[in-house]
């Protein structure tokens, strides 16, 4: 194919599974290759983004870091959609609780995400588009979290491009949304332009409201709630 490798990934045609696996960290996609999938493989190593294929229940998966921000998953989400045949991307990553009944380590799973974003400006719809997740995932991965004795939050979610953002978000807690990361917004509308899926599984790192968060080390190792109905939904799926 023309376009590989791509300025961004350095994979051979095949290389990547039909279903990938996107934490926002490199290093936590490495801990999700060497802890969950069997015969894993680095297929990628520029700029640092890790990316690793293998198998998990005998069907192939691969990892892959997007990098913070609706920027850096736009440009790794575009390339695997449109240059190396992935069907469907699993955002798997850390979020802060807007509400009051979501708490830290609980699992969120993005219905729809409302975007503070230029993003979604470039595909030149008037109005406002609804970016959500594809709703096979997104069922797929409720039932395994069922399955696993889970309890997953399922709604809306902010995807913002400011970490540091001085807007405050209690419009958004009226209008019911859990949880705030800085994401999925652009990889459901990349989703959606390419005829592809997308679902995002989130951990609740912090809360907004209240003195609450986890460490680094937690964030990149104590997911595995969150990772094992992912990896669920992919074999399902």
């Amino acid at each position: 194919m023309a376009h590989i490798p791509t300025p961004h990934i350095e994979a051979k045609a095949g290389d990547f599974a039909e279903t990938v696996l996107m934490p926002g960290d490199p290093l936590r996609a490495k801990f999700i290759a060497e802890t969950y999938l069997e015969q894993a493989r680095c297929i990628n190593q520029v700029r640092g983004m890790l990316a690793f294929t293998g198998t998990y229940k005998g069907k192939e998966v691969s990892v892959m870091g997007s990098g913070m921000g609706m920027p850096s998953i736009g440009i790794y989400s575009y390339e695997l959609f449109h240059f190396y045949d992935v069907e469907q991307i699993i955002r798997v990553g850390s979020a802060g609780a807007i509400q009051d009944d979501v708490n830290v380590m609980d699992i969120v799973i993005g219905m729809g995400a409302s975007v503070v974003s230029s993003f979604p400006d470039q595909f030149g719809c008037p109005g406002h588009l609804a970016p959500l997740a594809d709703y096979h995932l997104l069922s797929t991965a409720v039932e395994c979290a069922k399955t696993l004795g889970t309890e997953a939050k399922v709604g809306n979610i902010l995807s913002e491009d400011a970490f540091y953002s001085e807007r405050p978000k209690d419009c958004f807690k009226k209008m019911g949304v859990l949880a705030v990361e800085m994401e999925s917004g652009a990889l459901y509308l990349n989703a959606a332009r390419a005829g592809k899926k997308a679902l995002c599984i989130l951990t609740i790192s912090d809360h907004l409201y209240r003195s609450e968060e986890l460490s680094s080390k937690q964030r990149q190792e104590g997911f595995g709630k969150m990772i094992e109905i992912a990896l669920e939904t992919a074999v399902k799926s």
